[in-house]
């Protein structure tokens, strides 16, 4: 899950679910994949390390500024598309 393509792909399944609480679970792993952890995550994304273990623990309620911040830091965005529309992963096999 190093890879920003398929982090990207593995995040938006699990968004596209709609779950939240499980799309936390998978930005933690995603996190934890990374070189230097969820503790180098905070690092480039300016946020505290404490702050992040809070926000992606099973009872945290990450801020949206968190999120984006995080993603950034994974080298991730968000974006917003019709509803509609397929995922950026449908035509892959």
């Amino acid at each position: 899950m190093r890879d920003p393509e398929n982090a990207a792909f593995y995040l938006e399944q699990i968004l596209e679910g709609g779950n939240m609480e499980l799309f936390q679970e998978a930005l933690r792993a995603v996190a934890k994949a990374q070189e230097g952890g969820v503790k180098g995550v905070a690092a480039k994304a300016n946020v505290s390390r404490e702050n992040l273990y809070d926000a992606l623990s099973v009872k945290g309620k990450p801020k949206m500024e968190t999120i984006t911040k995080m993603m950034a830091a994974l080298g991730l965005r968000l974006a917003v598309v019709p509803a509609n529309q397929p995922s950026s992963g449908a035509d892959l096999p």
